[in-house]
């Protein structure tokens, strides 16, 4: 996750020189804890935070045990991910159900932190998890939001309830009456955003809580904004005592202090985090996972869970027997980019797998625009030639590439890697146990 990489490389590089010791002293301890600290500072983690998780891990560094363990370096590692852990809140937060349907959740935010769109994202999350889910234009002060709102539920497949530009409080009341009568059991209220936090965004907020009764208040927050996103935080929770906040923009370029920040500060805690522009990126927030992701040790179940959603299990059988009978074609290395691409960026993916830190990738070390321009060729074979690669001499390269918008040399690129790829699989074809 590129919020992260400059922490996880950071801290990760301090564990490098502890693990490579046999012994450890209180003073490497505190010398590593120390280019800790302002790693996570250069991160734009709140002072107080980072302050308080230092003094906890220093003390339980520094325990005898520790110290005269074999592996005092791992031990120290260990600490660090059980609190980094517990600063982002331990474990998972899932959403509360109502016991009285409909479910009722408040969306509430700053202007631009992504709240109406969020809500099409966390509609179309809950309708996977087998919900029946409303959409309620609760902001009355940019028509654009009303026909945005409309726009994202027809993307979402969820229903869309609007009465125009009057109370919001009426809107709500009204769309929970239309949910019990048209059997939604969960209904998402978006409500409107400001430039900054003002008294008039709040009150009309509580107005809404007031009247009707709210199962889950969420808070939208720009992970891009860092410390303001915590302040943005601190000031609803005492305003109107949210239940819990949605990260934004976690595939950005940001330093990714607010999310360590965040839960310590208000006590609440992240329940989801976007991680894409699609409308499934959409994560529910894990703190164990993310401490694993900060750490380089990957973060195999969501791996496992995005392949599971993702992955065609009729197409991975069709695979497997292709394997073993050496029939691996074009048409099949498309499919498996089709395949890969559902799960989301690919340097994201490889991020996941325990380890991959270590191998020093860069940034973009595995090029989207290259699959993005790998699958136009193979979309501008003939199915003869998809089927049958050896038949591709230079002037069907030429035309391929030319109908590709590529160059010879992509396309000669693109046939040596596929070479290379069904070279490995007749390997696994001939072992007893597959890649999958």
């Amino acid at each position: 996750m590129a919020v992260f990489q400059n922490l996880s490389e950071k801290i990760n590089h301090v564990f490098s020189k502890l693990s490579n010791r046999g012994a450890l002293t209180e003073l490497e301890i505190k010398q590593a804890m120390r280019e800790v600290r302002v790693a996570l500072l250069e991160a734009d983690v709140n002072f107080g935070v980072a302050k308080d998780f230092i003094s906890k891990v220093t003390e339980l560094a520094m325990g005898e045990k520790i110290l005269k363990s074999l592996t005092p370096g791992q031990q120290v590692i260990k600490i660090v991910n059980e609190q980094l852990c517990q600063l982002m809140g331990s474990t998972q937060s899932k959403l509360a159900v109502a016991p009285q349907l409909p479910t009722v959740i408040l969306m509430c935010g700053l202007q631009g932190a992504g709240k109406t769109t969020m809500c099409g994202k966390l509609a179309l999350y809950l309708k996977k998890q087998g919900k029946k889910v409303l959409l309620v234009a609760g902001d009355i002060y940019r028509p654009a939001a009303i026909n945005q709102l409309e726009i994202v539920s027809k993307k979402a497949e969820a229903g869309f309830f609007q009465m125009g530009q009057i109370n919001p409080t009426r809107i709500a009341t009204s769309a929970i009456e239309y949910a019990k009568k048209n059997g939604f059991d969960t209904v998402i209220v978006d409500t409107a955003g400001r430039l900054h936090i003002n008294q008039e965004l709040m009150d009309e907020i509580k107005d809404i809580k007031k009247n009707v009764n709210v199962t889950e208040t969420l808070l939208v927050v720009d992970s891009m904004t860092g410390q303001d996103a915590v302040n943005v935080a601190k000031a609803f929770d005492e305003a109107m005592d949210i239940t819990g906040v949605i990260m934004t923009k976690l595939d950005g370029d940001t330093r990714g202090g607010a999310t360590l920040s965040i839960k310590a500060v208000t006590g609440k805690p992240i329940k989801f985090c976007g991680v894409g522009e699609k409308m499934d990126d959409l994560e529910p927030f894990h703190p164990d996972r993310m401490a694993n992701r900060i750490l380089g040790m990957g973060d195999v179940l969501t791996l496992i869970e995005k392949a599971q959603a993702n992955i065609d299990q009729e197409e991975a059988v069709k695979m497997a027997k292709k394997i073993k009978d050496a029939s691996f074609d074009l048409n099949d290395f498309l499919s498996q980019y089709e395949q890969v691409s559902k799960m989301g960026n690919i340097n994201d993916l490889v991020g996941m797998i325990p380890g991959a830190n270590k191998l020093k990738l860069s940034e973009n070390a595995i090029d989207e625009k290259q699959l993005a321009r790998n699958r136009s060729i193979i979309l501008s074979m003939t199915k003869e030639e998809r089927t049958n690669p050896k038949i591709l001499n230079y002037s069907r390269r030429k035309r391929i590439a030319e109908g590709s918008g590529t160059s010879v040399q992509d396309v000669n690129k693109l046939i040596k890697q596929f070479e290379q790829s069904k070279e490995m699989m007749k390997r696994f074809g001939k072992s007893k146990r597959l890649p999958f």
